[in-house]
């Protein structure tokens, strides 16, 4: 297994390329559609934990390059930090759920009309904070069930996400509406 500092690290390179493809996730939203650019990173996202799932320990430790920050450190008489298959994953994740999150309240606010954009806000935060709070509680509880298989995780959750997915389809409403000044400049 990784050291928990190793497992940080990998964390970090999903968190640093979600924050970078911040922008060009809204850009794309606003190109292509929300619920479009939403249904990509479901779809992206669920491929990352399925190949997760499939791929060998040894290999998703592989590793790529060296690189300090989100490295991990394979040799323990070594400083030196690598890139390893799964910090890849982990960032093309990272570019998934840039794609769900940047462009999934602006969704929701766009449904709706502006005495209620509270209230809608407000249950976009209810339900993403609640999912925060059961999330792992589930993933805990389903380690448990396999026998401390940590990567159970990694083939159960694609099943939420095609719920997600399913869920997605069936949105019609809250695409970005372009007034007609930007329309005529675009």
């Amino acid at each position: 297994g990784l050291k928990d500092s190793d497992g940080a690290r990998l964390l970090t390179g999903l968190s640093l390329v979600f924050v970078i493809f911040a922008l060009p996730s809204g850009y794309i939203g606003a190109k292509i559609g929300r619920r479009t650019t939403i249904i990509s990173g479901i779809v992206v996202m669920s491929a990352v934990m399925v190949t997760m799932y499939f791929l060998p320990p040894a290999v998703l430790i592989s590793p790529l390059a060296k690189l300090p920050v989100v490295g991990i450190q394979l040799n323990p008489d070594s400083k030196d930090t690598y890139l390893v298959v799964i910090g890849v994953l982990l960032m093309v994740a990272g570019i998934g759920w840039a794609l769900i999150n940047i462009n999934s309240l602006p969704m929701v606010v766009d449904m709706t009309v502006p005495a209620r954009i509270g209230t809608f806000t407000g249950l976009y935060y209810l339900f993403s904070t609640f999912s925060a709070i059961v999330g792992p509680n589930v993933n805990g509880w389903i380690i448990s069930l396999t026998g401390r298989n940590y990567n159970a995780v990694m083939i159960v959750a694609p099943i939420f996400m095609a719920l997600a997915l399913v869920m997605m389809i069936g949105v019609k409403r809250g695409e970005a509406v372009m007034p007609p000044a930007a329309v005529a400049a675009d």
